[in-house]
């Protein structure tokens, strides 16, 4: 049995709509229930800080326990977390206001407070599906030997919501709450490289590199194959949800949207179990070539 496992937010979803609004609603409830402070404060300098990520996305990075869980161009709802975390860890007022807000933080106020902003609003948000996405879904499932299953970083309940919106024959898998992004620097594991060996760290150019310690994540696709199963990984983004899987020996598929970085394009077609994706309806064809 060979197991696709397809990332929702921005693989199956069009990302780039919602990124707007998700921050909107984030500086909305940072004004009025976290902050105190000014909305239209608050608006100029998320704007400012996200000019400056983007003028030098490689030197800014979604950070955890002290680890780069992914850089901030890999995606449009990466980059409003990655805004959001820069512009409230450096301006001392709002950074105090947050530990305030999260005083028993599970990492650190701030990435507690990004999360919290990410779960709470994007479950409000009604997707807007890619194109494909459905009839690849029922491709998938209607095959003998394929199993869909969706991944995400926020709980299965709000996922499989959205995805009764689609009106399939039968429900799909949700891998929920995988937390791509526990980084943990006491962790051990190390993983094979084709060319670099065992490594935890994959250096990458232009100063770039991909942090592998990443344990709930791990076990989570451990998990996912049980029972002897394959597993084959869709995603739209590289760091988060990409590089464990290809150096456990798993197809990685990167779907190519309007805000993939070319790195991360490089990376992945450089690696010899990494694919490119134009658009969804490639996945079925490129899937039985694994096969063939």
């Amino acid at each position: 049995m060979l197991k696709i496992i397809i990332d929702f937010d921005g693989t199956l979803t069009v990302e780039e709509k919602q990124a707007r609004p998700l921050a909107e609603k984030s500086l909305d409830t940072l004004a009025d229930e976290i902050l105190g402070a000014s909305r239209q404060q608050l608006g100029a300098d998320y704007d400012a800080t996200q000019a400056r990520l983007l003028a030098a996305p490689s030197q800014y990075w979604w950070e955890v326990n002290g680890l780069i869980a992914s850089y901030c161009d890999e995606g449009a709802f990466i980059l409003n977390t990655t805004t959001l975390q820069v512009m409230l860890r450096e301006n001392p007022t709002y950074a105090q206001a947050v530990a305030d807000f999260f005083p028993r933080a599970e990492y650190d106020p701030v990435v507690d407070c990004t999360n919290y902003l990410f779960h709470r609003h994007t479950a409000e948000l009604p997707p807007v599906f890619r194109a494909g996405a459905r009839e690849l879904l029922v491709t998938l499932g209607d095959h003998p030997q394929q199993r869909p299953i969706v991944l995400t970083n926020s709980l299965g309940d709000k996922v499989r919501r959205f995805l009764g919106m689609l009106a399939l024959d039968g429900e799909i898998d949700v891998l929920g709450d995988t937390r791509q992004y526990d980084m943990d620097p006491a962790w051990l594991q190390h993983f094979p490289h084709p060319d670099l060996g065992q490594i935890q760290v994959w250096p990458l150019p232009e100063g770039r590199q991909v942090d592998l310690r990443r344990p709930i994540y791990y076990r989570a696709l451990l998990d996912a194959a049980d029972n002897g199963s394959r597993l084959a990984v869709v995603a739209d983004t590289f760091s988060l949800p990409g590089a464990l899987p290809l150096l456990l020996g798993s197809p990685f598929f990167l779907l190519r949207t309007p805000y993939t970085p070319t790195w991360c394009i490089q990376v992945v077609e450089g690696h010899p179990l990494g694919q490119v994706l134009e658009s969804l309806a490639q996945l079925p064809e490129r899937l039985a070539a694994l096969s063939s």
